[in-house]
């Protein structure tokens, strides 16, 4: 379980790697800068696949575009390096940005926020019609989303208080309820960030200032971890075509000497030989 580092861009936040099963490449983005990158393993190479607007995170859609979440709570659709604004903003978040989402089961979107200096962060949901509604308030600072792999069960993480909390899910309306502690982390191992769930419903865990990603039982206790020479490790998702390899996307590309020799990189870990294997990630399907 050696980490692979595959890609260096120097990314100041990477974050948001997503496996496309069509293209058999991994996608991530680097927030601040706003841009977006892909690698093929195939052969080894990468490049820059789109330049924009600061991006939080992003979905693929069922149609072969891109939904991208951006600052000031903008959303739009990207299809062939054009971008269509589903809303340019939103109320209340002008002074923040989306930072971490998730496409659900029913081909919408769970998305957070980051917090502003005026209030605390939130978790929207926005529907395949293109209507966007707050799910979940006073979030310190909406982090990781993830779907257990029978999809009845959501994670999400509150990064400043270390707390990765757990919902039920219900296919039928989309709704989420009933939000419980799935683990609060240790004071001294960096705080959690991004986090994506593996077939046996084990969950993973990227640690920010813990240089590490840690798998933990579908009850909550730490079952493994995998270290990385960068510091701020902030998210993880599965590909390859069998979803056997773990991808991992790192921050501080900006001060590697601060943050360590891989800070900024794309890892690759090959999961293979402990039979961990992770499940396709959902695709949206929004449509306004």
């Amino acid at each position: 379980m050696e980490p692979l580092q595959v890609a260096d861009y120097g990314c100041t936040v990477g974050e948001n790697p997503l496996w496309h099963p069509t293209e058999q490449k991994l996608y991530w983005v680097d927030i601040p800068i706003g841009r977006i990158y892909r690698y093929d393993p195939v052969t080894g190479k990468s490049e820059v696949f789109f330049s924009g607007p600061v991006t939080g995170g992003f979905t693929f859609q069922k149609d072969g575009s891109l939904l991208l979440f951006m600052e000031k709570g903008a959303i739009g659709i990207l299809r062939d390096d054009r971008l269509d604004m589903i809303y340019k903003s939103l109320p209340g978040e002008e002074e923040s940005r989306f930072n971490d989402v998730v496409a659900d089961p029913n081909g919408g979107v769970y998305c957070g926020t980051m917090p502003s200096k005026d209030h605390l962060a939130s978790l929207y949901h926005l529907g395949k019609d293109g209507k966007i509604s707050k799910v979940v308030q006073n979030v310190y600072l909406s982090n990781g989303i993830a779907f257990s792999p029978d999809r009845k069960t959501m994670y999400h993480v509150d990064s400043p208080i270390r707390t990765v909390f757990r919902f039920d899910y219900d296919k039928a309306s989309g709704r989420i309820s009933n939000q419980t502690v799935f683990t609060v982390t240790p004071e001294d191992e960096g705080v959690p960030d991004g986090l994506t769930v593996d077939a046996m419903g084990y969950v993973w865990v990227a640690k920010w200032d813990g240089g590490c990603v840690v798998r933990y039982t579908p009850g909550g206790v730490e079952e493994r971890r995998i270290e990385f020479p960068a510091v701020r490790c902030a998210s993880m998702s599965f590909g390859g075509e069998d979803y056997g390899d773990i991808y991992m996307t790192a921050a501080g590309g900006e001060n590697k000497e601060r943050y360590g020799a891989g800070a900024g990189a794309l890892f690759k870990v090959d999961m293979r030989e402990s039979k961990i294997y992770g499940v396709p990630e959902c695709m949206s399907d929004v449509r306004p």
